[in-house]
């Protein structure tokens, strides 16, 4: 069978062949996306900004690396994302994060030193519009208090849908290693919303009469 054609075809070719308007065509089609991914991993708009700029103009350069192992939209967001993490990492140079295996364990921990059973569903607030947008209010909070390196793993993995190699071969890191963070940021995670979840299930529904 032929092999499947690249939705980015074209888009490709005028890269290849640096015409004029090829990188303008770039930045109208993956700028918003590319935007997104950055800004949800550096948490910061203007370091964002300076990542997909830096992004775009290194997939300029790169062009004729792309071998079409993977999707041409597939590569640029790989190519985004290893931006994200230099950029988080000069960034860090410069400050240090709460060491992550102290915070992890005091969350995992209720008062009495005990380790916290996970949630088992959240069919509770299937029905429930304002209780869905506190869960998504209070997942984005969680996600932003993840240290840095777990961000970006979490955000590549559950956000990008890379699998676990790839992950690795993007940040330089063993499979073991992303696993361990994912499992890691996950955990956190659901320990959040299992706080909101156990707040508003302990809440009085008002009966909606005086």
């Amino acid at each position: 069978m032929p092999a499947q054609r690249d939705r980015d075809a074209e888009l490709l070719g005028a890269l290849r062949q640096r015409e004029p308007a090829a990188a303008e065509r770039l930045v109208v089609t993956y700028r918003d996306r590319a935007y997104r991914l950055a800004a949800r991993i550096t948490h910061d708009g203007q370091d964002a900004e300076e990542v997909v700029q830096d992004a775009f103009w290194a997939v300029v350069r790169k062009i004729d690396s792309f071998r079409g192992e993977s999707a041409f939209g597939t590569w640029l967001f790989r190519i985004v994302a290893n931006a994200t993490y230099q950029k988080l990492r000069s960034r860090q140079s410069r400050r240090r994060d709460v060491p992550w295996d102290e915070a992890l364990a005091a969350s995992m921990l209720d008062g009495q030193g005990r380790k916290v059973v996970p949630m088992s569903g959240w069919s509770w607030c299937a029905d429930d519009d304002a209780a869905r947008h506190g869960l998504r209010a209070a997942l984005t909070d969680a996600i932003d208090e993840l240290p840095s390196a777990y961000r970006t793993v979490l955000v590549l993995r559950d956000v990008q849908g890379l699998s676990n190699q790839e992950t690795a071969e993007l940040l330089s890191l063993s499979v073991p290693a992303v696993k361990t963070r994912v499992h890691r940021a996950r955990s956190f995670l659901r320990k959040e919303l299992g706080d909101v979840m156990a707040a508003s299930e302990a809440t009085p529904v008002p009966t909606g009469k005086r």
